[in-house]
């Protein structure tokens, strides 16, 4: 039998502009999702650390991030 004694998962998120709408206004739903992505990992408690966000020349946003894996246990993963 085995168990899983710690588990994450390392994610980047690419997070696009919208085509059909002008850019600046594009952007801005970018750093709105982004936010609001941050916020539903905190809404439901999954532990995580964000290793880079990084905005791109286009307006886009990258992040780095390691975050818990369903409801296991990080172990040592987020320190």
């Amino acid at each position: 039998m085995k168990r899983i004694k710690a588990a994450c998962i390392c994610q980047t998120l690419h997070f696009l502009l919208k085509e059909d709408v002008p850019h600046d206004y594009a952007a801005a739903l970018v750093k709105q999702e982004v936010e609001r992505y941050k916020k539903g990992l905190e809404r439901n408690r999954t532990l995580y650390k964000l290793l880079e966000e990084a905005e791109q020349p286009d307006g886009s946003v990258v992040i780095k991030i390691i975050k818990q894996y369903n409801s296991s246990p990080v172990g040592n993963y987020l320190d």
